[in-house]
């Protein structure tokens, strides 16, 4: 039996911890909880001294975003199997032992994800990660269950353990020697698909990433940055761009940037179009990003071989010209 770490990344989440940690701590009789504190100053801390001293803490020595918070925090933790849980999420009975199963029956899966549902809306998908994770040619992530704003109703349609793309970062099982392997998260993305870029990395070296559907956990959604944020916009493109300068088949690199480059500005003109000034800024903010750190990622390319990696040519173009709005409708 494999040994089991839930590790809860918090950042001034004192009232989530309050209300979710319960959950987590009796939902885990296999596991040994953590709460991977980022310098909180709400008091979080002295809750969980307080009032539950059977959760190991860690004291990470400043916000360091979710990709920094974990690399630091996880260096620490020796379990077999990691398991990163929002703050914001609820867990149900059971949600561990089946994604343990799959690891044990299935050696070269590497990262597994969960059932993502609705915290409010609890029969359908969340956002972000639904019943698992896909991108298309031009780096555009979809999940089965959610394309772009389109949620799902769960009627049980991806009860699967599909082999998926990458795995969402809300709930995030992953084996401590794959994560250690790949040097962990990207800590220059801070926050936002840094779970994307280290599932491609893993994907690139042929590990597997599997979705399961046993395990079952609710997301709030949205409680460090709203869907409205333009900082959320900003890391979203800039990371989605640095992402694949660092993981796209060579051959494709440059030719498959440009075009996402385009399809960029034609968003920054939407945002224009819609007196949305401050994500307009947040596009083009993200492009300097990019152009002054290009270097800096080439660099970082794997000298493994790439994979093909995208389930869908453009996602864009399957949403809003092919009225493609549902997962099995691609």
């Amino acid at each position: 039996m494999k040994s089991i770490a839930v590790v809860i990344l918090n950042w001034n989440g004192k009232e989530l911890l309050k209300t979710l940690l319960p959950g987590v701590i009796k939902y885990s009789p296999e596991a040994t909880v953590y709460v991977a504190d980022n310098a909180s100053n709400d008091g979080s801390v002295a809750l969980l001294e307080e009032h539950f001293p059977e959760v190991r803490i860690i004291r990470n020595n400043g916000n360091l975003g979710y990709a920094g918070g974990y690399n630091k925090a996880l260096q620490s933790v020796e379990e077999d199997i990691y398991v990163l849980v929002n703050s914001d999420v609820e867990v149900t009975e059971g949600w561990l032992q089946p994604a343990i199963d799959l690891f044990e029956r299935d050696t070269e899966t590497a990262i597994i994800q969960p059932k993502i549902l609705d915290y409010y809306k609890r029969d359908y998908f969340e956002y972000a990660g639904a019943a698992g994770g896909f991108i298309d040619k031009y780096g555009f992530p979809f999940c089965r269950g959610r394309i772009f704003d389109t949620l799902e109703k769960d009627n049980g349609q991806y009860n699967d353990e599909s082999e998926i793309f990458w795995a969402s970062g809300a709930c995030f099982f992953i084996r401590k020697n794959v994560f250690r392997e790949l040097g962990g998260f990207d800590e220059d993305f801070f926050a936002h698909q840094e779970e994307i870029d280290l599932c491609w990395r893993a994907f690139n070296r042929n590990y597997k990433v599997r979705f399961c559907y046993q395990s079952v956990v609710y997301h709030m959604g949205g409680a460090t940055l709203k869907n409205s944020s333009p900082k959320k916009t900003f890391l979203n493109f800039r990371n989605s761009l640095w992402m694949m300068l660092k993981n796209l088949p060579a051959g494709q690199l440059f030719p498959t940037l440009f075009l996402r480059l385009s399809m960029d500005g034609l968003a920054g003109i939407r945002f224009l179009t819609k007196g949305q000034f401050a994500h307009l800024w947040a596009v083009l903010k993200s492009h300097i990003y990019f152009y002054l750190k290009l270097f800096y990622f080439l660099n970082k390319r794997s000298s493994k071989y790439y994979n093909n990696y995208y389930h869908i040519k453009s996602i864009i173009y399957r949403y809003f010209v092919r009225n493609g709005k549902i997962f099995a409708d691609i």
